[in-house]
């Protein structure tokens, strides 16, 4: 294994030059060597996910109330004479609307010829309607990445 730190050649010398010290009776050093750690860490795919989403449409009928008015209009004589003009009046749900006509007599004099009652009534029925109704799935499919390295926990 290759020593790329070049901590070999350093022990080397450091031996030599304490025979070399030892020899000419100087006192001996003795190097301390320290040795570092240099740490990297890269990115690298473990793998891949391909999602992909399906929508499912779906026919359902629905009851949908719908509602509808009719008038009912129903003319009652009434053929008498008042003094002022009735206003337009309600019974329960009927709307009553009086009818004027002015007769010619001696003196003018008002008469209520008829009234026409009007009464609303509401009829419910169901329609049925066709109404889309549409639902996703989605699936997850795993893949092996360039480097084929398993996850932990995958």
């Amino acid at each position: 294994m290759e020593d790329t730190t070049g901590t070999s050649a350093y022990k080397e010398q450091a031996a030599y030059d304490a025979a070399k010290g030892a020899a000419m009776d100087q006192p001996l050093v003795i190097p301390v060597v320290e040795e570092r750690l240099k740490v990297e860490k890269k990115v690298v795919e473990a793998g891949k996910v391909k999602i992909s989403k399906k929508v499912k449409e779906e026919e359902k009928t629905v009851d949908i109330p719908v509602s509808q008015e009719e008038v009912q209009v129903e003319r009652i004589p009434v053929n008498r004479f008042v003094e002022t003009a009735p206003q337009i009046r309600y019974e329960g749900e009927t709307m009553i609307v009086p009818v004027l006509r002015e007769v010619v007599v001696v003196e003018k004099r008002i008469e209520l010829i008829e009234e026409i009652h009007i009464t609303k009534k509401i009829h419910q029925t169901q329609v049925s309607q066709q109404v889309t109704l549409r639902t996703e799935e989605v699936t997850v499919e795993r893949l092996p990445g360039e480097n084929n390295l398993s996850v932990p926990g995958s």
